[in-house]
């Protein structure tokens, strides 16, 4: 059996693979280049930045299965992979504690003005005073979708002695009680909470989640922050309601298209932006490698993949 992979992946599980196939790792193709090798190959493993179009999987045609090192699957045409019979597979706890304690790392840095301290000072210019911050501490953190990383980061936000409140419809109340959340509607979330932050898969029904309309219900010392889909906010109404001082600060780690390098958010000081950087740990990364890894030995051996998404 022959793997292809296209995008980097960790050694520990291009290790595992090998001790099962034959390897061949090619980073940074074109498109094109993929099409004209990808019939050589039995299986295809990706992270983020190969998109695996409809064209790319039509040419497999000894494409049993494509992995992806992660938990989005949004640059994988799933439809056209499910009309080929070739099984899609992801990674959906391998980062989960990475996402999740960044979010808290993003709150904390919104909370006390870090990055921004960190660049006045690096200048050569010592100003305290203009970098007052605010305690997390008996905050009201509003959690926008419980799942997987939500889940941690109320956890770790309990720790820390938050009032928690979460959005999620598909969740019962003893499950959020558990984990010390009260849910509530997305109004009273949006109205209450001194933080917010996103962990909802983006949908039809969760595009642009919040915009213009749900900005105008918040306080104006809210800390918003993403580090779930970019698409899940509107960027413009985000950005106009920070500058106008309708909302305090954010904290964005995902953006509509990436990789990013303009955008209406990269302009004001209160927001904090980072390269997608959630699943950006050595830890997550081998558990996402090792766990496609993995399930393509398994699909090799005739069993069920672990983490199929469009399995029957």
């Amino acid at each position: 059996m022959k793997v292809l992979v296209s995008d980097p992946l960790s050694e520990e599980g291009i290790k595992t693979l090998r001790d099962h196939a034959e390897v061949d790792v090619k980073t940074g193709l074109k498109p094109e280049e993929i099409i004209a090798i990808i019939g050589d190959y039995d299986a295809l493993a990706v992270r983020s930045q190969t998109k695996v179009t409809a064209d790319i999987i039509k040419a497999g045609k000894k494409l049993r299965i494509i992995g992806r090192a992660g938990v989005g699957i949004d640059n994988i045409d799933v439809e056209e992979a499910t009309r080929q019979g070739i099984i899609v597979v992801n990674a959906p706890n391998s980062n989960t504690v990475s996402a999740a304690e960044h979010t808290i790392a993003l709150m904390l840095s919104l909370a006390r003005n870090i990055p921004q301290a960190h660049t006045v000072l690096k200048s050569g210019v010592w100003k305290r005073s203009d970098f007052m911050g605010t305690e997390v501490r008996a905050k009201t953190l509003g959690i926008i979708g419980l799942g997987k990383v939500g889940s941690e980061v109320a956890k770790r936000a309990h720790g820390l002695e938050m009032k928690l409140i979460g959005y999620d419809p598909f969740i019962s109340a003893d499950y959020a009680h558990d984990l010390h959340v009260e849910l509530v509607p997305l109004e009273k979330l949006l109205k209450e909470a001194d933080f917010i932050t996103l962990h909802t898969k983006l949908t039809e029904s969760t595009k642009r989640l919040i915009g213009a309309k749900e900005l105008a219900l918040v306080k104006p010392t809210v800390r918003i922050i993403n580090t779930a889909r970019g698409a899940l906010i509107d960027e413009e109404a985000l950005a106009k309601a920070v500058k106008e001082k309708r909302v305090a600060g954010a904290a964005i780690d995902v953006f509509p298209s990436e990789p990013c390098t303009e955008s209406c958010l990269f302009e004001d000081n209160n927001i904090i932006v980072c390269p997608h950087l959630g699943a950006s740990t050595t830890e997550a990364q081998i558990s996402a490698a090792r766990d496609i890894a993995e399930q393509i030995i398994d699909v090799f051996d005739g069993k069920p993949a672990k983490y199929a998404v469009n399995a029957p």
